[in-house]
Protein backbone atom coordinates (compact mmCIF):
# COMPACT_ATOMS: atom_id res chain seq x y z
CA UNK A 1 0.00 0.00 0.00
CA UNK A 2 1.34 3.41 -1.26
CA UNK A 3 1.46 6.10 1.36
CA UNK A 4 -1.18 8.13 0.50
CA UNK A 5 -3.34 4.99 0.84
CA UNK A 6 -2.23 4.68 4.22
CA UNK A 7 -2.55 8.43 5.06
CA UNK A 8 -6.53 7.92 3.51
CA UNK A 9 -6.80 5.18 5.50
CA UNK A 10 -5.85 6.18 8.83
CA UNK A 11 -7.81 9.35 8.05
CA UNK A 12 -10.78 7.50 8.12
CA UNK A 13 -10.63 6.85 12.36
CA UNK A 14 -12.41 9.71 13.10
CA UNK A 15 -15.42 7.89 11.48
CA UNK A 16 -18.03 6.96 14.40
CA UNK A 17 -19.60 4.53 12.25
CA UNK A 18 -18.41 1.36 14.13
CA UNK A 19 -18.47 -1.60 11.54
CA UNK A 20 -16.32 1.11 9.58
CA UNK A 21 -14.02 1.63 12.11
CA UNK A 22 -13.49 -2.31 12.87
CA UNK A 23 -12.47 -2.67 9.07
CA UNK A 24 -10.41 0.12 9.12
CA UNK A 25 -8.75 -0.91 12.59
CA UNK A 26 -7.98 -4.52 11.00
CA UNK A 27 -6.36 -3.08 7.64
CA UNK A 28 -4.36 -1.05 9.77
CA UNK A 29 -2.99 -3.96 11.53
CA UNK A 30 -2.09 -6.26 8.34
CA UNK A 31 -0.01 -3.38 7.93
CA UNK A 32 2.09 -3.91 11.43
CA UNK A 33 5.10 -1.28 11.90
CA UNK A 34 5.15 -0.09 8.25
CA UNK A 35 1.69 2.12 10.07
CA UNK A 36 3.83 3.11 12.73
CA UNK A 37 4.99 6.78 11.54
CA UNK A 38 1.51 7.35 9.59
CA UNK A 39 -0.45 6.74 12.61
CA UNK A 40 2.28 8.67 14.92
CA UNK A 41 1.52 12.00 12.27
CA UNK A 42 -1.73 11.22 12.88
CA UNK A 43 -1.63 11.30 16.30
CA UNK A 44 0.16 14.97 16.34
CA UNK A 45 -1.35 16.72 13.46
CA UNK A 46 -5.36 15.47 15.22
CA UNK A 47 -6.39 17.42 18.39
CA UNK A 48 -9.72 14.71 18.73
CA UNK A 49 -9.06 12.70 21.88
CA UNK A 50 -11.52 9.82 20.63
CA UNK A 51 -9.28 10.14 17.66
CA UNK A 52 -6.08 9.93 19.81
CA UNK A 53 -6.98 7.43 21.88
CA UNK A 54 -8.38 4.91 18.78
CA UNK A 55 -4.43 5.74 17.41
CA UNK A 56 -2.71 5.12 20.78
CA UNK A 57 -4.54 1.76 20.86
CA UNK A 58 -3.60 0.96 17.98
CA UNK A 59 -0.11 2.02 18.21
CA UNK A 60 -0.16 0.14 21.03
CA UNK A 61 -1.40 -3.57 19.63
CA UNK A 62 1.21 -3.22 16.72
CA UNK A 63 4.10 -2.63 18.94
CA UNK A 64 3.11 -5.02 21.59
CA UNK A 65 2.95 -7.87 18.39
CA UNK A 66 6.15 -6.84 17.11
CA UNK A 67 7.63 -7.63 21.00
CA UNK A 68 6.06 -10.79 21.05
CA UNK A 69 6.96 -12.05 17.85
CA UNK A 70 10.58 -10.64 18.23
CA UNK A 71 10.91 -12.88 21.45
CA UNK A 72 9.19 -15.58 19.81
CA UNK A 73 11.67 -15.59 17.26
CA UNK A 74 14.38 -15.12 20.06
CA UNK A 75 13.51 -18.01 22.09
CA UNK A 76 13.00 -20.74 18.81
CA UNK A 77 16.72 -19.75 17.91
CA UNK A 78 17.63 -20.42 21.25
CA UNK A 79 17.72 -17.40 23.34
CA UNK A 80 21.76 -17.56 23.17
CA UNK A 81 21.72 -13.59 22.87
CA UNK A 82 20.27 -12.34 25.95
CA UNK A 83 21.43 -8.58 24.94
CA UNK A 84 18.97 -8.76 22.00
CA UNK A 85 16.29 -10.76 24.53
CA UNK A 86 16.65 -7.41 26.85
CA UNK A 87 16.10 -5.06 23.79
CA UNK A 88 13.70 -7.16 22.85
CA UNK A 89 11.68 -7.03 25.94
CA UNK A 90 12.92 -3.12 26.17
CA UNK A 91 10.84 -1.89 23.09
CA UNK A 92 8.02 -2.75 24.97
CA UNK A 93 7.98 0.25 26.89
CA UNK A 94 9.75 2.06 24.44
CA UNK A 95 9.34 1.23 20.79
CA UNK A 96 12.10 3.27 19.56
CA UNK A 97 15.10 2.52 21.40
CA UNK A 98 17.67 0.70 19.22
CA UNK A 99 19.42 -2.74 19.59
CA UNK A 100 22.91 -0.27 18.34
CA UNK A 101 22.40 2.27 20.90
CA UNK A 102 22.28 -0.97 23.43
CA UNK A 103 25.45 -2.77 22.39
CA UNK A 104 27.30 1.19 22.22
CA UNK A 105 26.78 1.37 25.50
CA UNK A 106 27.32 -2.05 26.70
CA UNK A 107 30.78 -1.61 24.90
CA UNK A 108 31.70 1.37 26.57
CA UNK A 109 31.17 -0.20 29.99
CA UNK A 110 33.27 -2.79 29.24
CA UNK A 111 35.96 -0.72 27.61
CA UNK A 112 35.53 1.53 30.92
CA UNK A 113 36.51 -1.85 33.27
CA UNK A 114 39.03 -3.34 30.48
CA UNK A 115 41.13 -0.52 30.93
CA UNK A 116 42.12 -1.72 34.39
CA UNK A 117 41.53 -5.07 34.40
CA UNK A 118 44.36 -7.88 34.55
CA UNK A 119 44.39 -11.23 33.34
CA UNK A 120 46.61 -12.72 35.59
CA UNK A 121 44.82 -11.43 38.96
CA UNK A 122 42.94 -13.92 41.23
CA UNK A 123 39.61 -14.31 40.91
CA UNK A 124 38.39 -12.31 43.69
CA UNK A 125 40.78 -9.10 42.67
CA UNK A 126 39.31 -9.23 39.28
CA UNK A 127 36.05 -9.01 40.81
CA UNK A 128 37.43 -6.22 42.92
CA UNK A 129 38.38 -4.17 40.08
CA UNK A 130 34.71 -4.94 38.37
CA UNK A 131 33.07 -3.73 41.34
CA UNK A 132 35.44 -0.77 41.90
CA UNK A 133 34.89 0.66 38.12
CA UNK A 134 30.80 -0.86 37.81
CA UNK A 135 29.88 1.13 41.74
CA UNK A 136 32.72 3.36 42.15
CA UNK A 137 33.50 5.32 38.80
CA UNK A 138 29.99 4.17 36.79
CA UNK A 139 27.79 4.57 40.09
CA UNK A 140 25.21 1.71 39.19
CA UNK A 141 22.79 1.05 42.48
CA UNK A 142 19.69 -0.25 43.41
CA UNK A 143 16.68 1.42 43.67
CA UNK A 144 15.23 0.58 46.84
CA UNK A 145 13.23 3.81 47.11
CA UNK A 146 11.30 2.61 43.98
CA UNK A 147 11.92 -1.28 44.11
CA UNK A 148 8.65 -1.95 42.09
CA UNK A 149 9.48 0.48 38.96
CA UNK A 150 8.93 -0.48 35.72
CA UNK A 151 12.07 1.19 34.60
CA UNK A 152 13.89 -1.12 36.81
CA UNK A 153 13.45 -3.93 34.44
CA UNK A 154 14.18 -1.93 31.68
CA UNK A 155 17.74 -2.59 30.42
CA UNK A 156 17.89 1.11 28.42
CA UNK A 157 16.98 3.02 31.54
CA UNK A 158 18.65 0.65 34.31
CA UNK A 159 21.87 2.10 31.59
CA UNK A 160 20.46 5.25 31.88
CA UNK A 161 19.72 5.95 35.33
CA UNK A 162 22.19 3.60 36.52
CA UNK A 163 19.06 2.37 39.04
CA UNK A 164 17.95 -1.41 38.60
CA UNK A 165 16.19 -4.11 40.48
CA UNK A 166 18.76 -7.34 41.60
CA UNK A 167 18.13 -9.30 37.69
CA UNK A 168 19.10 -6.08 36.04
CA UNK A 169 21.85 -5.10 37.77
CA UNK A 170 23.12 -8.70 38.04
CA UNK A 171 22.28 -8.85 34.27
CA UNK A 172 24.54 -5.97 33.19
CA UNK A 173 27.61 -6.94 35.63
CA UNK A 174 27.40 -10.38 33.91
CA UNK A 175 27.20 -9.20 30.68
CA UNK A 176 29.99 -7.09 31.58
CA UNK A 177 32.12 -10.06 33.06
CA UNK A 178 31.37 -12.34 30.27
CA UNK A 179 33.03 -10.07 27.43
CA UNK A 180 35.91 -9.82 30.03
CA UNK A 181 35.80 -13.76 29.12
CA UNK A 182 35.32 -14.22 33.13
CA UNK A 183 32.91 -17.74 33.94
CA UNK A 184 30.48 -15.65 35.86
CA UNK A 185 26.54 -16.78 35.10
CA UNK A 186 22.94 -16.07 36.94
CA UNK A 187 21.39 -17.81 39.06
CA UNK A 188 18.00 -17.79 39.72
CA UNK A 189 17.56 -17.75 44.41
CA UNK A 190 14.13 -17.27 45.16
CA UNK A 191 13.11 -13.79 45.92
CA UNK A 192 16.49 -12.71 44.73
CA UNK A 193 18.94 -13.22 41.74
CA UNK A 194 22.65 -13.25 41.93
CA UNK A 195 25.65 -14.76 39.96
CA UNK A 196 28.16 -17.22 40.19
CA UNK A 197 31.60 -16.81 38.97
CA UNK A 198 32.17 -21.28 38.27
CA UNK A 199 35.13 -22.79 36.48
CA UNK A 200 36.72 -26.68 37.03
CA UNK A 201 38.90 -25.15 39.87
CA UNK A 202 36.17 -22.77 41.92
CA UNK A 203 33.09 -21.60 42.30
CA UNK A 204 31.65 -18.82 44.48
CA UNK A 205 28.86 -16.11 44.54
CA UNK A 206 28.58 -12.68 43.87
CA UNK A 207 25.35 -9.99 44.57
CA UNK A 208 25.45 -7.25 42.45
CA UNK A 209 22.56 -5.41 43.98
CA UNK A 210 24.79 -5.38 47.28
CA UNK A 211 27.64 -3.94 45.52
CA UNK A 212 29.53 -7.13 44.20
CA UNK A 213 29.48 -9.02 47.40
CA UNK A 214 31.40 -12.18 47.61
CA UNK A 215 30.04 -15.32 49.53
CA UNK A 216 30.22 -18.64 49.11
CA UNK A 217 27.95 -21.86 48.63
CA UNK A 218 27.08 -22.31 52.12
CA UNK A 219 26.05 -18.86 52.79
CA UNK A 220 23.54 -19.57 50.24
CA UNK A 221 23.02 -22.75 52.15
CA UNK A 222 22.01 -20.86 55.02
CA UNK A 223 20.06 -18.10 52.70
CA UNK A 224 17.91 -21.25 51.70
CA UNK A 225 16.94 -22.52 54.94
CA UNK A 226 15.84 -19.07 56.27
CA UNK A 227 13.04 -19.26 53.45
CA UNK A 228 12.39 -22.80 54.94
CA UNK A 229 13.04 -24.13 51.41
CA UNK A 230 14.53 -27.29 50.27
CA UNK A 231 18.52 -27.44 48.46
CA UNK A 232 17.43 -27.22 44.90
CA UNK A 233 19.97 -27.26 42.33
CA UNK A 234 18.54 -24.39 40.66
CA UNK A 235 19.29 -22.39 43.05
CA UNK A 236 23.12 -22.99 42.99
CA UNK A 237 23.65 -23.44 39.00
CA UNK A 238 23.96 -21.24 36.30
CA UNK A 239 20.23 -20.49 34.60
CA UNK A 240 19.33 -20.02 31.49
CA UNK A 241 19.23 -16.86 29.71
CA UNK A 242 15.61 -17.57 28.64
CA UNK A 243 15.12 -18.12 32.32
CA UNK A 244 16.30 -14.60 33.07
CA UNK A 245 14.50 -12.71 30.55
CA UNK A 246 11.48 -15.02 32.13
CA UNK A 247 11.78 -13.55 35.05
CA UNK A 248 12.33 -10.30 34.24
CA UNK A 249 8.53 -10.29 32.84
CA UNK A 250 7.46 -11.83 36.54
CA UNK A 251 8.52 -8.66 37.74
CA UNK A 252 7.52 -6.00 35.19
CA UNK A 253 3.98 -8.45 36.07
CA UNK A 254 4.05 -7.68 39.71
CA UNK A 255 4.96 -3.76 38.78
CA UNK A 256 1.76 -3.27 36.98
CA UNK A 257 -0.28 -5.22 39.45
CA UNK A 258 1.15 -3.00 42.14
CA UNK A 259 0.19 0.22 40.18
CA UNK A 260 -3.06 -1.18 39.02
CA UNK A 261 -2.31 -1.69 35.13
CA UNK A 262 -4.06 -4.80 34.43
CA UNK A 263 -3.77 -4.00 30.79
CA UNK A 264 -0.15 -4.19 30.78
CA UNK A 265 -0.28 -7.11 33.37
CA UNK A 266 -1.75 -9.17 31.04
CA UNK A 267 0.35 -8.11 27.85
CA UNK A 268 3.16 -9.53 30.05
CA UNK A 269 0.58 -12.48 31.24
CA UNK A 270 0.18 -13.51 27.59
CA UNK A 271 4.00 -12.76 26.90
CA UNK A 272 5.11 -14.96 30.09
CA UNK A 273 2.89 -17.76 28.50
CA UNK A 274 4.93 -17.85 25.26
CA UNK A 275 8.39 -17.90 27.19
CA UNK A 276 7.64 -20.44 29.22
Amino acid sequence: MDENKIKALISLLDDDDSEILNHVEEKIYELGTTAVPFLENAWEDNFNPKVQKRVEDILHRIQYENVIRNLSEWKQKGGEDLLKGLWSLATYLYPDYEYGTLKKDIEQLYYDIWVEFKYDMHPFDQIKVMNGVFFGKQHFRPNTKNFHAPNNSMINMVLENRRGNPITLSVVYMLIAQKLNLPIFGVNLPNQFILTYKNEDMQFYISPFNKGLTFSRADVDDYVAKLNLSPDPTYYEPCTTVDIIIRIVRNLIISYEKLGDTEKSQDLERLLKILE
